[in-house]
């Protein structure tokens, strides 16, 4: 359930799509807080006249089915509203993409129009931690591995590789036209026996414990940090430039509606950093050969 976008690709790991359109608006903020694309957020950007997609979403009956699903069994224990409820189903045609810069990421929030409201999200940990309980793929940045080593308590890298980690390969569409990206990384094993098959497909995370707190926390992948955000990376003027927009999968409850944008920006403050080092991180990870990309035409 994660998204892990790195340049030149992009990981999308999400289940439908809404559209958007585009207006813009800048903010920088520096203030502290503590505190993976969007299932329902494509974002359509305006060039000449003409929207393009900005990702390339597959859209179906199934995907519908799983995040009704997931967000009718969301419901059961958390207040959904209905204008959020609707916005992961695709049911909203009103959603306007604002785009927020934060340190060095620009963020994409929606906003419903018909309601003027933005869509905003805080994390609800500790009385929620389904991030973990439905946890998709875990890859790895070559930080997170020497990281994992240590904290795991491995003598060498090797050994840490050969018993906790396996390769997780994939295809993902790229970000225009029918190019389609082969990604490999090697990930974090969610548990002691996961199989091929199991990769992709919701699994607990074994690292979660019975109070709902994870065992490695100051030392955890870093992909575990970004949820519910995704993220990507382009060059701009030969410098990256990082953007990042929510997931909406059905299965996290911290989201809220708002007539300002000003009460996310302490959380936004706080995941800037965490996504652009990241990002960093793992364009690092795929240069220096821990992880590969090719491109399918």
């Amino acid at each position: 359930m994660y998204c892990l976008l790195n340049l030149p690709t992009i990981l999308l790991l999400t289940k439908q799509a809404c559209n958007y359109s585009s207006t813009t608006t800048t903010t920088t903020t520096t203030t502290t807080a503590t505190a993976v694309v969007a299932a329902s957020a494509a974002i359509i950007i305006k060039l000449k006249g003409v929207y393009f997609s900005k990702y390339i979403m597959q859209e179906s009956q199934e995907s519908t089915t799983t995040i009704k699903s997931s967000i009718d069994e969301l419901s059961k224990k958390w207040k959904i509203e209905k204008p959020i409820y609707d916005l992961h189903l695709g049911r909203r045609n009103d959603v306007v993409d604002t785009t927020v810069k934060v340190n060095q990421v620009i963020f994409h929030i929606p906003k419903l129009s018909n309601n003027d409201l933005f869509v905003l999200w805080n994390c609800l940990w500790p009385d929620c931690h389904n991030c973990c309980e439905k946890q998709g793929r875990l890859p790895l940045t070559k930080d997170d591995i020497y990281t994992l080593k240590n904290k795991l308590n491995y003598n060498s890298i090797t050994e840490f590789l050969d018993k906790e980690t396996k390769i997780s390969s994939w295809n993902e569409p790229g970000s225009y036209g029918n190019l389609i990206t082969h990604i490999s990384m090697i990930s974090l094993k969610r548990k002691t026996d996961e199989t091929d098959e199991e990769d992709g497909k919701p699994v607990k995370c074994r690292f979660l414990d019975d109070q709902g707190s994870c065992q490695i926390q100051d030392g955890k992948p870093g992909v575990c940090w970004l949820y519910p955000f995704a993220s990507w990376m382009e060059s701009y003027n030969s410098q990256p430039l990082v953007h990042a927009t929510f997931q909406f999968t059905g299965d996290c409850p911290g989201f809220y509606l708002s007539k300002t944008i000003d009460d996310v920006l302490p959380v936004l403050n706080d995941y800037s950093f965490k996504i652009y080092n990241y990002n960093m991180s793992t364009n690092r990870t795929i240069r220096e050969g821990f992880g590969a990309t090719n491109i399918i035409y």
